[in-house]
């Protein structure tokens, strides 16, 4: 089969290798799967970088999410053991694991649904209790995990403010159905935020991307307002003050999704459950704004981790398409 594989860390693009392989034996527990499509996201490229919590042997093959096909012909949402990631044909994952796709979605957005709307989930939901009628602040609105969170938020009856860089990303934002939309290249954001909230700030705060983004989020928290803390895609982890937290009298919630996996399973079946709901009646549906095919995945993955694209990228194999 053909399948990526990275020998050395570095730039996606650069030590990403297709290249033909053996299929891999499942282990104890685990399932060969077809791989319809996978979905790509930052931590695909931290991988490759060897800067992710989880650091497999080399050579390893990326890919954290897809959309795969046992073989009994149920098309499932599955997180792949590496390292037998999901860029490539076949890929192994857990069998307890498996999540059926739901019908109202094609391969490739099914691959988008799992890790971005399960973090956003959990994060709005179970960590920071968002209510319908708070106002809730997303950055990196426009990108896979922020664009994700824009949509629960809308979901769940929150006025969402979204924060972008740039008006190709504004104009996703407001297709998203964000309610107020900040391009932080043009914008002072803090600014902005005050004045759209008539200098209240807001009660949620979802960040994926940390550094001056969360500067700006303990500026923008409102009285009892959550700020959660879901990722560092700027680069910069921050280092919060926390008498500040203590003065204005907010919350700093961490999240980390995997960790559900091992402590809470059931949670995450729950999830699931609740956004395939959501995305039958039309509430979610994951923006893949790029399908390509398994030979584009190394140049899809460096645009990812560049953060030039918004929404989801996709790779689709052409024999397991959706779209």
């Amino acid at each position: 089969m053909q399948a990526w594989q990275v020998h050395e860390n570095g730039e996606p693009s650069e030590v990403m290798r297709l290249a033909e392989v053996e299929r891999p034996t499942p282990g104890d527990g685990q399932v060969l799967l077809r791989v319809r499509a996978a979905n790509i996201n930052f931590p695909d490229a931290l991988l490759c970088r060897g800067q992710y919590q989880v650091r497999p042997p080399l050579p390893f093959t990326p890919g954290v999410e897809i959309c795969g096909e046992t073989e009994d012909g149920r098309r499932v949402i599955a997180n792949p053991a590496l390292p037998h990631g999901g860029f490539a044909e076949y890929a192994l994952a857990d069998s307890r694991a498996l999540l059926p796709a739901p019908e109202s979605l094609d391969d490739a957005q099914a691959a988008a649904l799992h890790i971005g709307y399960q973090t956003g989930w959990f994060g709005l939901h179970r960590r920071a209790r968002l209510e319908a009628e708070e106002t809730l602040l997303v950055h990196a609105a426009a990108g896979g995990v922020g664009s994700a969170a824009v949509q629960l938020g809308k979901a769940a009856g929150a006025t969402v403010i979204g924060v972008v860089g740039g008006p190709d990303k504004a104009a996703v934002a407001r297709e998203l159905g964000c309610d107020v939309v900040v391009d932080r290249r043009a914008e002072d954001v803090v600014a902005a935020v005050k004045e759209a909230t008539g200098g209240r700030g807001v009660d949620v705060v979802y960040d994926p991307v940390g550094g001056e983004a969360y500067t700006q989020s303990a500026k923008l928290v409102a009285f009892e307002g959550r700020i959660v803390v879901v990722g560092f895609a700027g680069g910069t982890i921050s280092s919060p003050a926390l008498n500040h937290a203590l003065v204005k009298n907010y919350s700093i919630l961490g999240l980390h999704w995997g960790l559900y996996n091992t402590k809470n399973p059931a949670l995450v079946q729950h999830c699931h459950e609740q956004l395939t709901a959501l995305a039958e009646r039309g509430a979610i549906r994951p923006l893949v704004s790029e399908r390509v095919p398994l030979d584009g995945a190394a140049a899809a993955v460096q645009r990812v981790a560049d953060g030039v694209t918004t929404g989801r990228v996709a790779v689709v194999l052409e024999k397991g398409a959706g779209a």
